[in-house]
């Protein structure tokens, strides 16, 4: 489970559905026509457009991520007999950290964390030095001195939690209207971290403030923080991701798929009081296991009307524009295998295959309608409850159809929306030209109206922009006019639609357009655009005639989803504090990248007409060697193909869960119920991907490498044994 699963807005790929960055100061359209709040005690009992079928809901269909400040106790005890002491709470609080898209653990005294490859890609070229290629060969610092600083990288563990729900909604009493309301949570929740923050006294410890339930509740999660982290050991990338994008997602599964970090403070190692314990004996099938990691985000307290936007206009418009991108990749990375590895263009091909992979699984999950109708039921069951009290059907009893008004007004906007999806500066979504072009044409637009602070914010923005070779500039170029002529109609009703394609083109086809950019424009590069804007604009230039229709417009047009959305966000809200006032902390929130404890067990699976094993071995990844014909993505580099005699095949590798995990769980500890180190969670299977949307145990599973064929490797293949020792004597 790649950390760009879905919720991810990191490093390069901003999966998110913003066309073009939007200036705080730039002045937007509000959604008059989209009702405010309303109090009539409305509900809509029937959906008349909406057939499904009747599908009782499980008890755990909005999950196991457990907070810790609201762990169901009585269930801990009624399910694994076992009692969730302060100090057991505790323990397994701290010994996790959050890393700045993943998670890890400290599993030695001396500051040692152990998490993903994956996490930790980019950190292990960060540390690479002339001559050297890390990724492919791996890395192992022999001695302490060894360990390499990584750049700008650090780990965030929690230390304390406190609920601040009524400090958040004291500073809210008499506040009217949604953006003054919105403005007024933001400026309590920093007034609630400046006070906590002042207490402690250190530079290195900050408070988030985390809305959960939408907004029903209010935590405020403490944070000690170290930036002196290092590399101490990485596998090989053919071991690390062992199986490529073909085996992501699925199981059986062979991959080592682990890293060590090293915690510093004052230059020497970190004395870390918390930490787990390494098991040496494992895991076997049927016990219970603990996942303590930072899931991201899900979605399981959407509303139907929500899930269908989803599956019939966001989850679509993603995927498409996604298989666009990476289809220019992996072309350019087939002819220019030389340039392609100085763009760090694999690792980008590995996140987006990921995310296709993801957004797949989730809209599968959609489309299938025993899964609507389990929703339905339970927003059914919801809507009888809130009808149950008067008071409650007073303040909450509309928010359901108001929400519904929100997303039919969304989807009505899709055109230039989705057309215009992934062109804000800075992502690797677009062409770089393209990017610019919409930069220049907004700040034209905002000069040309007087505002030069607008302006001078996309100006800002230009060197964020991406320069690709000309050969992937232009295929993405070509998949961006083809996206533009595809999505948005030449006519709008009875009128030429001013932004269809043929208004930018002069009847020129994509292809023909793209040439005469690429050799006409001054804003194939960030210091041509510049120079341009500095010598002034040329109105004649292709590209700037393209920002000039199409920057001002976009801007406009995510302007007023942002306002969409905003209410959508307020609503949310409302919903999720009538959601709490039905069922208090008996189901948990919805995924914050904030910790959480996920229980479950070790349980094979029943799939493809055969049985998933709990449980995989170094047999089955030379198996998956040879049988592939010892081909990328499944061969294994030199010193796999030459094991010594020491070295039991029979260790197990990988195991499988039914731990209740999403993106933002890689490199979470698996625990025993004594909280020693059993596994290192790394994917869900492809049955798993419907956990945005629910949670079930019937077939999805959390996949693991084990902790028996990690000190296997570390012993026996890199001769590690300072780490063996560190982590077992």
């Amino acid at each position: 489970m790649n950390r760009y699963y879905c919720w991810v807005v990191y490093v390069g790929i901003v999966l998110f559905a913003a066309g073009c960055a939007a200036s705080s100061e730039a002045t937007y359209p509000e959604t008059e026509h989209v009702s405010e709040v309303q109090t009539a005690p409305k509900v809509q009992m029937e959906f008349p457009s909406r057939i499904y079928p009747v599908v009782e809901p499980g008890r755990f269909d909005n999950g196991k991520m457990w907070t810790f400040e609201h762990a169901p106790a009585d269930y801990f005890e009624e399910e694994y007999n076992l009692t969730l002491t302060d100090d057991w709470i505790t323990q397994a609080m701290r010994g996790s950290v959050r890393l700045p898209n993943c998670t890890g653990s400290f599993v030695s005294s001396r500051g040692l964390i152990l998490t993903n490859h994956h996490c930790t890609r980019e950190e292990v070229t960060a540390v690479t030095q002339n001559g050297e290629n890390l990724a492919e060969e791996g890395f192992y610092a022999v001695d302490l001195s060894d360990e390499r600083r990584i750049p700008d990288f650090y780990v965030d563990q929690v230390i304390a939690i406190e609920d601040v729900t009524e400090e958040i909604y004291a500073a809210l009493e008499g506040v009217q209207g949604r953006q003054q309301t919105v403005q007024a949570i933001e400026q309590a929740r920093q007034a609630v971290a400046d006070r906590i923050d002042a207490a402690f006294d250190d530079e290195s410890v900050f408070t988030d403030v985390v809305a959960l339930y939408n907004g029903a509740l209010y935590s405020a999660y403490t944070f000690k923080r170290y930036d002196d982290i290092r590399l101490v050991m990485a596998p090989e990338l053919e071991v690390g991701y062992f199986g490529g994008d073909p085996d992501n997602f699925t199981y059986p599964r062979y991959t080592l798929d682990m890293a060590f970090l090293r915690a510093y403070e004052n230059d020497e190692p970190l004395h870390s009081e918390y930490y787990f314990n390494w098991s040496q004996s494992g895991s076997a099938e049927g016990d219970a296991v603990f996942v303590v990691g930072n899931p991201g985000s899900t979605s399981r307290l959407y509303t139907v009307a929500q899930l269908e936007y989803t599956r019939d206009v966001s989850h679509p418009a993603f995927i498409s524009l996604l298989e666009e991108v990476v289809d220019a990749f992996i072309h350019y990375e087939s002819a220019n295998p030389v340039s392609a590895a100085r763009l760090d263009l694999r690792n980008y091909i590995f996140q987006i295959q990921n995310a296709i992979k993801a957004y797949t699984g989730g809209l599968e999950t959609l489309e299938d309608d025993f899964f609507m109708g389990r929703r339905m039921q339970s927003e059914l069951a919801f809507i009888n409850e809130l009808s149950a009290s008067d008071e409650l059907m007073s303040r909450y009893g509309n928010v359901l159809n108001e929400i519904e008004d929100v997303v039919i007004e969304k989807s009505e906007v899709f055109e230039t929306y989705y057309a215009m999806l992934g062109m804000n500066a800075g992502t690797i979504l677009s062409s770089g030209t393209l990017q610019r072009a919409m930069l220049v044409g907004n700040i034209n637009n905002h000069l040309n109206n007087g505002n030069e602070e607008a302006a001078g914010f996309y100006l800002n923005l230009i060197p964020q922009t991406i320069e690709w070779p000309e050969e992937l500039e232009r295929k993405l170029m070509l998949s961006r006019f083809a996206r533009i002529k595809n999505v948005i109609s030449e006519m709008d009703g009875d009128v030429e639609n001013p932004v269809a394609f043929s208004r930018i083109s002069g009847g020129l086809s994509p292809e023909d357009l793209a040439d005469l950019i690429m050799a006409e424009s001054a804003l194939m590069s960030v210091e041509g655009t510049i120079g341009l804007i500095q010598n002034g604009v040329d109105d004649s230039d292709p590209a700037v005639l393209f920002g000039a229709l199409y920057g001002p417009v976009t801007e406009y047009t995510m302007g007023h989803v942002a306002g969409l959305e905003d209410l959508e966000d307020e609503l949310n809200r409302r919903l999720g504090r009538a959601r709490y006032e039905v069922y208090g902390t008996s189901m948990p929130p919805d995924a914050t990248f904030s910790i959480r404890l996920q229980d479950g067990r070790v349980a094979g699976y029943d799939y493809n007409g055969t049985i998933a094993p709990a449980y995989t071995t170094f047999y089955g990844m030379l198996d998956r060697h040879f049988s592939h014909g010892e081909v990328h993505p499944w061969s294994l580099p030199y010193r796999w193909r030459n094991l010594p005699d020491s070295f039991d095949l029979s260790a197990k590798l990988n195991l499988v869960t039914t731990n209740d995990i999403i993106g933002g769980n890689s490199g979470s500890p698996l625990l025993s119920r004594d909280l020693n180190l059993v596994g290192l969670i790394f994917d869900g299977n492809i049955e798993s991907l419907s956990g945005d949307f629910i949670y079930t145990d019937d077939s999805a599973r959390a996949i693991s490498v084990d902790s028996r064929g990690m000190l296997e490797a570390l012993r026996y293949i890199y001769g590690a044994d300072r780490i063996v020792r560190e982590l077992v004597d």
